[in-house]
């Protein structure tokens, strides 16, 4: 065959291949172009004999007794935040584990401010090479009040009054300071006082006032060594999870400037095994009193950065209410069962006016929801911009999906929309919200993902990491036995199939990228992105799914193995 048609092809056969191709749901072979990195056949070795007799091959049984699934793909994560929270002392509510650690539960006030006490006993002790700094912030993430009990900045005074400390909440969007942090990061008392999202005497930054805390903050988490040690850690996480590609959803959360260099460092290498899809904030600090135009010159320009496994495409994250784990999620009626409310993100009218900007410029949008009231606010929306300006094909995106309402269900599927859930609020937060939050009936029903597949409504799964651990197949476990912490199956009519769960954290997750025509299942022409498993998630005990080891990953043709079996 002339040389310029000649491709060096490995053929690598499977105990099963499950494609996520409806038309050729399984295989046993699957042949990759090693020089293009991309699929030729998938089928068996006699079905692909045509191109064997043509093109040089090699036979690889490296997995010829393990099952061969398309690479998992996370739609929404923040590899930033991760960046700048995987440094950080983990004292959290739940076990942690993580490739380089696992961090033991903490629960209880007085375990949680023992367990911070000693935290800075441990940062103050001479450790060998010369005094401690004193100074050093201590800052940890993972604190929750359902769990943890109240949190003020006169606790975390008498824990110190020296050493700056930071109490970053389990859902992010929210953070506690001493007056040693106040004074350190230069934190007006008096000019925040009158903030709505800042309670200065309690030293409380939530919503908006946390992403001023951040501001004040970033040279500190964003120091090349701290923030690098954070994004190497955040890559080992990511492919511990047998991901291939993950979603960046709301790069540029810090300070995009600050950060691209190191994110082209660590995450455009040859040692990479995933690529990022980047989706920009249409809204937020970036953006912050400048002009539709503006906005909108400086979002068409983000793709000229663009390298080989780092992206942007024409997708916009937008915020309607606030965090899910903070309980600051906007609820109907009857509300929450102590009667506080939650927050917006933005005014509602100021988000329907930067999603009409988005809508008519022809972005895809994706909008943060955490409660049913936020869900109608964007729900309300996207069917006034269809009424203005019709578009098909919009993949509109509701993201997270805590609290929603059957009939919501029905307009998400009328209006067109997709879905991305975040569906380990369940496991994590059903038994504490049903006693202590919202009630049993709302509680159990969070992520209602088996009445979105019904209606037809494209559905993914995420992690959010750090919201949820790195783990699609842990994801898919949620989804499919809706277990809470206490193992309490919650509304069992919700569940997922184990193939429709697997498709949520393949192909549709790929759907929800606009990247469904180059991953997401096997088939020819695409990306030869393989997760290899020890065992087949279709035949062993829905209750283990979370539980099959992974081998590693095979990222545009090229095996990269875990370097620690789980």
């Amino acid at each position: 065959m002339a040389g310029s048609n000649q491709r060096n092809l490995t053929v690598y056969p499977a105990a099963r291949i499950i494609t996520m191709n409806r038309s050729r749901p399984t295989a046993t072979a699957v042949a990759v172009d090693d020089d293009r990195g991309l699929i030729v056949e998938v089928g068996t070795l006699e079905t692909m004999t045509p191109w064997l007799d043509a093109h040089p091959h090699r036979i690889d049984d490296t997995f010829a007794d393990k099952i061969i699934l398309p690479g998992f793909i996370d739609p929404h994560l923040h590899p930033s935040m991760a960046a700048v929270l995987l440094p950080m002392q983990f004292i959290t509510a739940m076990e942690w584990r993580l490739p380089w650690q696992t961090a033991a539960p903490v629960r209880g006030h007085q375990a949680y401010r023992a367990r911070l006490a000693d935290v800075d006993k441990e940062m103050t002790a001479d450790t060998g090479t010369g005094a401690a700094d004193p100074a050093e912030p201590l800052i940890t993430w993972g604190y929750h009040q359902i769990w943890h009990g109240e949190m003020h900045r006169e606790i975390l005074n008498r824990i110190s009054d020296t050493r700056p400390i930071v109490v970053w909440h389990r859902s992010f969007h929210e953070l506690w300071m001493n007056d040693a942090a106040l004074d350190r990061f230069e934190l007006d008392r008096d000019r925040l006082a009158t903030h709505p999202h800042v309670d200065i005497d309690a030293g409380r930054f939530y919503e908006s006032g946390q992403q001023l805390a951040v501001a004040k903050l970033n040279p500190h988490l964003l120091a090349p060594d701290r923030f690098g040690l954070g994004l190497d850690r955040l890559k080992q996480a990511v492919h511990f999870g047998g991901h291939t590609t993950i979603g960046d959803m709301a790069v540029g959360i810090f300070d995009l400037d600050m950060e691209w260099q190191q994110l082209v460092a660590a995450l455009d290498t040859d040692d990479t095994p995933f690529r990022t899809h980047l989706t920009p904030l249409a809204a937020g600090r970036r953006y912050s009193g400048r002009s539709d135009d503006e906005v909108l010159a400086d979002l068409a320009v983000l793709p000229e950065r663009n390298t080989h496994r780092l992206r942007f495409g024409n997708h916009v994250k937008l915020f309607t209410d606030g965090a899910f784990f903070s309980e600051l999620m906007q609820v109907s009626a009857p509300g929450y069962i102590d009667g506080h409310h939650g927050e917006w993100m933005i005014p509602p009218e100021m988000f329907e006016d930067r999603a009409r900007l988005m809508w008519n410029n022809g972005y895809r949008i994706h909008v943060h929801c955490t409660g049913d009231l936020g869900l109608q606010l964007a729900l309300d929306t996207l069917d006034q911009l269809q009424f203005e300006r019709p578009r098909f094909d919009h993949r509109f995106t509701i993201e997270h999906f805590g609290l929603s309402t059957p009939e919501q269900v029905g307009r998400i599927a009328a209006l067109g929309a997709c879905v991305s859930a975040n569906v380990y609020y369940l496991h994590e937060l059903a038994d504490a919200y049903w006693r202590h939050s919202i009630g049993h009936e709302r509680a159990s029903q969070m992520g209602r993902l088996g009445s979105l597949v019904a209606a037809g409504v494209p559905t993914a799964l995420h992690t959010d990491f750090t919201m949820a651990p790195a783990s699609p197949l842990n994801s898919a476990w949620v989804a499919v036995n809706r277990l809470s912490e206490s193992g309490t199956v919650m509304a069992p009519a919700e569940r997922l199939s184990v193939e429709q769960a697997l498709r949520a954290i393949t192909i549709d997750a790929a759907y929800v990228l606009g990247m469904e025509d180059e991953v997401g299942s096997i088939r020819a022409g695409k990306s030869a992105d393989f997760t290899i498993l020890e065992a087949d998630p279709l035949e062993v005990e829905p209750a283990a799914l979370n539980e099959i080891p992974i081998w590693g990953t095979v990222f545009e043709g090229r095996p990269f193995p875990l370097g620690e079996r789980r």
